[in-house]
């Protein structure tokens, strides 16, 4: 058998029965097939009324080529088009170290599949020629050879790559420059900025990001990207009669199904909720009434602010999202239709997007999970974003190539030449050629350096530290009434840097090695947000930051009262709505950027966090304090407990209950245990002690996921006053959240007044540890001054008002013995 490739830009759909045709019934794209399914399939079965009552051992090929082929098993040799061929290859033997992924084993077994089948075909009736039609004729990882060479049997080249420069498909358009000044721009690879530093609460347990953290992450770009389909959009809509009208559409990939849902439902305002339905024998008074059924519903709201074209209505859906999930379990609201009928429903609206007259005309938006990698010949896509890692050079022609499709192929009468037509894509890098270096060889044994003990010293006992265990805070608001001191609320600010706010997109009609940045050779496009701008009024992100405040506020207050905790929304939300206007106008530094910037979910949900730790029942107006939530089993810790082995350098102390400080770093712990001993001989300072497994944790949200804040030191200064002492260098993406916290953790404790007084320091400088304290404490000496003063013209007042009344000192003496024996009886 003769086997030939062909590479084609544009897919030959030649045969697709033939392809399909050594699959077993019923095999999914994704899914893949066992070999226990394949040897199953090429069994002869005997059947009686469509089920198998007797299998008579492995299927002929003459029997295989006879069911499959018809007619045709039996007459000439056969020539056969394979679409898409890159699927069909004889996989190489695979080493036990190589690991594969779901996608990459599937690939496998699908590829062994269809070659067996054309195998058994050529056994019974002879294959003359096969040729294989394929824009990408690559091997790909796990398939035994070199990922990304070459099938050997190409006879014919004219690559995708080809076609995009002949001009006879659209040229894409990728970000090549943003404000960043990185050299690959954010929404180039989008998927290593959202899986980069992940934290423990953002991470789902196979290592994966949760869909929330990556449309915070993500929301930039695709704010950025819907702003520019808008934009065509709106050409379109303003076209005179008779010119195209078809709207574009922006494709979606996604990583996996639960990215999809959620993208989906921000952006269509449609969300899926189960309702209970009564059973049909509901209505017979005399039987007993069945459980109710509960059913799949859709519902409609608001979807992605500022671009109301995607968001879905009733009857008018034109946002779609489709995967192989989806599709198992497609369900029609016409009670009637089966599941396979709804399927085959939702694969039509696919398969006829932006086709006049058919049920897929009006679709804009397209959310999916590999189900578009190829087959799908929608030619009015103008926007792509990746939220996804694309691996493979392959996977990335196959998603570009989604977008690439013209829409018109009507030379220009002047020049004989097609039109430019255009596809903007984000966070897919077409450009990626993959390098896989050696692994590394394992290293040197680890030094067996001796360790040092740090243990708490009983004849220091007086230097001990004892702290209380806070899990949470108690809010117990009576009058709905609430304060926050918005100057001590830690700063926002806007970043460029890190949230690009603007782009320049170049086409791309070659293969590139190195940064997108570095390269040259057409024109830039500018892409921006603009359009969300314009669409979005600063008003209402302040309504909706306030919304979720006061959401968080009430979430654990009057339960199973839902009326109750309505009325305390209603009664704290333009509370909460002054503090948000006074915050985003005093403490958010814009750095010249739009106010609407504020509107992404980076900002926020940070202001949404600093505000919930900064806001406190107002106890002015009579309501309780806040109150920390001590844990049941160990309210209290203490330096006492301290003791480990360490082969870190350690500090010698000589005023902490600790016999040493282990020290992470070089120089900054040393440093500030240096100024902690120059302040205690100075008299400032009577203890301190390193934060090293003392269990000294303060709770905290960051993006809506708990987290834990460890502090450098705790101090104990001469007036008995604690101060919990962080000493910062870079700022940290938590580095404010963690801040917010400790200074909430602070007003709880010292409503609580168990454990004396505490304070919070943040230090950018060990050197000028010394400094900080000295104003810290001089501060709180004015401050008590102020006090002070204020107490005793208040005492001098009341005993005027008391001798105007005719108070003796008698009277006087007799008041204040009465107050002391009160004070002794509680």
């Amino acid at each position: 058998m003769h086997r030939l490739t062909t590479l084609s830009a544009l897919t030959l759909a030649l045969l697709s029965s033939a392809s399909h045709a050594v699959r077993p019934p019923g095999a999914s794209e994704e899914a893949g097939d066992t070999a226990q399914q394949r040897e199953e399939y090429f069994m002869m079965r005997i059947k009686v009324g469509g089920v198998t009552v007797g299998k008579l051992g492995a299927e002929t090929p003459e029997a295989f080529a006879q069911n499959r082929l018809g007619e045709l098993w039996d007459t000439e040799p056969l020539m056969v088009l394979n679409d898409e061929g890159h699927h069909a290859y004889r996989p190489a033997p695979q080493s036990e170290d190589v690991k594969l992924n779901k996608e990459e084993k599937d690939e496998l077994e699908e590829a062994t599949v269809w070659v067996s089948g054309l195998d058994k075909i050529n056994a019974a009736c002879g294959i003359g020629i096969c040729v294989d039609l394929s824009a990408t004729p690559f091997y790909i990882h796990g398939s035994g050879y070199p990922e990304g060479s070459p099938f050997p049997w190409i006879v014919s080249d004219f690559s995708l790559v080809d076609a995009i420069e002949s001009g006879i498909t659209k040229i894409p358009r990728l970000p090549a420059i943003d404000n960043t000044g990185q050299p690959d721009p954010k929404y180039f690879k989008l998927w290593e900025h959202i899986t980069r530093d992940l934290k423990a609460g953002e991470k789902l347990n196979g290592g994966k990001p949760k869909p929330e953290v990556v449309y915070r992450k993500a929301e930039d770009a695709l704010l950025t990207l819907a702003g520019e389909w808008k934009e065509r959009f709106d050409q379109l809509q303003a076209s005179t009669p008779g010119q195209e009208r078809t709207p574009p559409v922006m494709i979606i990939v996604c990583d996996n199904t639960d990215i999809a849902e959620h993208f989906h439902q921000i952006i269509s305002g449609e969300e899926t909720i189960e309702a209970d339905t009564p059973d049909e024998d509901d209505e017979d008074d005399v039987a007993p009434k069945r459980k109710k059924k509960a059913k799949a519903q859709k519902r409609y709201g608001s979807g992605l602010a500022g671009f109301d074209e995607f968001w879905n209505r009733k009857g008018a859906e034109v946002t779609l999202r489709i995967d192989s999930e989806l599709l198992k379990a497609a369900e029609s609201e016409d009670p009637k239709a089966t599941r396979k009928e709804s399927a085959e429903e939702l694969r039509k609206i696919v398969s006829t997007v932006g086709r006049p007259g058919e049920p897929g005309e009006r679709i804009r938006c397209v959310v999916s999970v590999n189900m578009l990698s190829e087959g799908w010949d929608a030619n009015n896509v103008t926007h792509i974003l990746g939220l996804r890692a694309f691996q493979s050079q392959l996977l990335c022609e196959q998603v570009v190539g989604r977008g690439l499709r013209r829409m018109d192929y009507t030379p220009d009468p002047r020049t004989g030449l097609l039109t430019a037509e255009y596809v903007d894509i984000f966070g897919v890098p077409f450009s990626l050629i993959p390098f896989k270096g050696r692994e590394p060889g394992g290293g040197p044994p680890p030094e067996d350096r001796p360790k040092h003990e740090v243990v708490a010293l009983p004849e220091r006992k007086q230097f001990e530290i004892r702290f209380p265990i806070v899990e949470g805070y108690v809010v117990s608001l009576k009058r709905n009434l609430v304060t926050c001191d918005v100057r001590n609320v830690e700063r926002t600010k806007l970043d460029p840097w890190t949230t690009p706010t603007d782009a320049f997109v170049r086409p791309q009609v070659g293969y590139q090695i190195g940064h997108s940045s570095a390269h040259g050779g057409f024109g830039f496009e500018l892409v921006n947000r603009q359009t969300y701008y314009d669409s979005v009024h600063p008003q209402t992100i302040q309504f909706e930051i306030a919304r979720e405040i006061v959401r968080a506020l009430t979430e654990a207050a009057h339960p199973g009262k839902e009326r109750l905790r309505r009325e305390s929304r209603s009664a704290l939300f333009p509370q909460v709505l002054r503090i948000v206007r006074g915050y985003i106008q005093d403490r958010v530094a814009f750095n010249g950027l739009h106010p609407c910037e504020v509107g992404l979910q980076t900002y926020a949900q940070r202001i949404i966090g600093l505000l919930t730790a900064g806001i406190t029942p107002d106890d002015a107006k009579g309501e309780a304090p806040l109150l920390p939530r001590l844990n049941r089993y160990k309210p209290t810790g203490s330096t006492a407990s301290v003791r480990f082995k360490t082969v870190k350098p350690v500090q010698v102390t000589g005023a902490s209950h600790l016999n040493f400080v282990a020290c992470d770093t070089n120089s900054w712990e040393q440093a500030a245990t240096f100024q902690f001993e120059k302040l205690a001989k100075k008299g400032v300072v009577y203890c301190y002690a390193r934060n090293d497994r003392l269990e000294f944790n303060i709770p905290y949200e960051l993006y809506g996921n708990p987290h834990v804040y460890e502090p450098d030191f705790i101090v104990r200064l001469r007036n008995a006053v604690n101060v919990v002492t962080e000493i910062k260098g870079k700022q940290q993406e938590d580095t404010d959240a963690k801040h917010q916290a400790a200074k909430r953790w602070v007003a709880a404790v010292n409503h609580w007044g168990r454990l004396g007084e505490w304070d919070f320091l943040v230090c950018r400088d060990p050197q000028k540890l010394g400094a900080e304290f000295e104003k810290l404490v001089a501060v709180r000496n004015q401050r008590i001054g102020a006090v002070a003063a204020e107490l005793k013209a208040q005492a001098e007042r009341e005993v005027g008002r008391l001798r105007s009344l005719g108070w003796t000192q008698a009277d006087f003496a007799r008041a204040l013995k009465e107050l002391l024996e009160s004070r002794r009886d509680e």
